[in-house]
């Protein structure tokens, strides 16, 4: 790996294209490095796991106005949609709208932490639309994917925009961009501009995930990969983008994050090293905010310990920056407390989450947000009783480089009504690759089956998983495969029309 310092440079100063970061992304994702079987192995584990957050969430109001957005934009080649048949297929900005939605709405997919937050599997959604209308491989689809990852986790270890308020789909435009620029074997050139005007397009505020958290949570990282796809289109054309974008003079550094004194080290393979951050990434066994998973199993572990959870006076979180401020008290956010918060809310309130899993020994990705489950008088007591604290330890060891040391957890101290003191603390979710249990083939696939079960009937289930397993073997033309079909009746209830629409 080559780390590459970047700065804001005046206009008057020489910056050669081939010192800025956006060219130095390109040519990473010109690079045609060999993708090692591990990477493709994790690939494959990443495109089930997308799908089975889709198959759960494919009913859900903000995925069915996406499908109908998308919908309204048919293409004889296109790109297929979560839950519809191969044979229905829309543009492939629209379909990576569609199933980009599909595969956040639940919260329920890969994570990679670091400097910043990201959601790397938000890649797969636009890559793959972008594969598929245009009759690429199952081989073609891996290198663009094992490049959209090396990107964005790349930028999430190097570049904090959480700090200045800046959303994290800021990183997901250009590894889009440069993903799909390895996957047609695009020039540096053109991946370059594109890049860039991927980055110029996506940047938008953290207030997504702020307050009164709306539905726009989900709709974001499919924004940004539709956002990618265009960029790409309009490069493909002969249109060039705001250069240099990172460093310029009025541009990204300079003015939306530390300012025109600040340097970032941002780290990129380089030519001819194999890309390999895909592995460093982790996924979720619970449909909730990273930053709770280790927590909802500490619960479930500290639970029968308690007993009685009627005695409880107090329960302090001691815990990272990150979670104490994002998800916990120290947002004051007073929506957070709120039983008649929406999903979005309560899954970035982790004294609701805490609450829950205490309570119900687990964490259920409906159940456990659902309204009446939210408003028990009891659970609502028990949930105000909750409150976090950043703890130093815990923030270092959360933005720690060293694999052994990095943690994403937290110490719970459970003052009883009797004056007993219970603790207990946990680092790493158990399906962490270094927790307890760490998910394999099998755990993506049992978590797909689960999440589909009664959604998509048991034969296209297994046609999907043949599928999806056998992605080395696809032909050019064959990643229609990469979808289910589902019943019109699982599809939900007819959602109002809107411009598209309109006869």
């Amino acid at each position: 790996m080559i780390t590459h310092d970047v700065r804001t440079y005046k206009s008057a100063e020489s910056l050669p294209r081939e010192d800025q970061l956006a060219w130095k992304i390109a040519q990473v994702a010109a690079d045609p490095v060999a993708v090692e079987p591990a990477v493709t192995e994790m690939i494959i584990n990443r495109i089930i796991d997308n799908a089975a957050v889709a198959a759960a969430s494919v009913a859900r109001r903000p995925v069915a106005s996406a499908r109908a957005q998308a919908l309204c934009h048919p293409m004889a080649s296109g790109a297929t949609v979560f839950g519809l048949d191969g044979q229905t297929r829309v543009s492939p900005e629209w379909a990576a709208w569609a199933n980009g939605t599909a595969v956040r709405e639940l919260d329920f997919h890969d994570t990679f932490l670091a400097a910043d937050y990201s959601h790397p599997g938000d890649n797969i959604p636009p890559i793959l639309a972008v594969a598929q209308h245009t009759g690429q491989s199952g081989a073609d689809l891996i290198r663009g994917l094992a490049t959209g990852y090396e990107i964005q986790v790349n930028l999430v270890r190097g570049i904090c925009l959480h700090e200045h308020k800046i959303d994290h789909i800021a990183h997901l435009g250009p590894a889009a961009a440069g993903g799909i620029g390895t996957l047609l074997n695009l020039p540096a050139e053109v991946i370059y501009q594109a890049v860039q005007q991927a980055l110029h397009v996506t940047t938008t505020t953290r207030q997504s995930r702020k307050g009164e958290i709306s539905s726009w949570k989900a709709f974001a990282p499919a924004f940004a990969g539709k956002m990618a796809i265009e960029a790409v289109d309009r490069v493909m054309r002969g249109e060039g983008a705001p250069s240099p974008a990172w460093e310029g003079e009025d541009g990204f550094i300079a003015f939306l994050l530390s300012g025109p004194n600040a340097r970032y080290q941002v780290l990129l393979p380089e030519k001819g090293e194999a890309k390999r951050a895909i592995l460093d990434t982790y996924t979720k066994e619970h449909s909730a905010e990273y930053q709770s998973q280790a927590l909802i199993d500490l619960a479930r572990k500290m639970g029968p310990q308690i007993g009685d959870l009627r005695q409880i006076d107090s329960i302090v979180i001691h815990t990272s920056h990150h979670t104490h401020y994002v998800i916990g008290t120290g947002a004051n956010d007073p929506q957070k407390m709120d039983p008649k918060a929406s999903r979005e809310t309560l899954d970035h309130s982790i004294m609701y989450i805490f609450a829950v899993a205490l309570e119900d020994g687990g964490w259920h990705h409906e159940k456990s947000y659902a309204p009446e489950r939210a408003g028990r008088p009891e659970t609502v007591a028990l949930w105000h009783k909750i409150s976090t604290l950043e703890d130093a330890e815990w923030t270092r060891r959360y933005h720690a480089r060293d694999p052994k040391e990095k943690a994403f957890g937290g110490r719970v101290e459970v003052r009883l009504k009797d004056g007993r003191i219970l603790t207990d603390e946990l680092a790493l979710a158990d399906a962490h690759p270094d927790g307890a249990r760490p998910f394999v083939r099998e755990n993506y696939v049992r978590k797909f089956l689960t999440l589909s079960d009664g959604i998509v009937a048991g034969a296209e289930q297994q046609r999907f998983l043949d599928a999806a397993q056998a992605l080395t073997t696809l032909k050019a033309g064959d990643l229609g495969a990469l979808n289910f079909t589902v019943g019109a009746d699982r599809l939900g209830a007819a959602r109002p029309s809107g411009i598209f629409d309109w006869k």
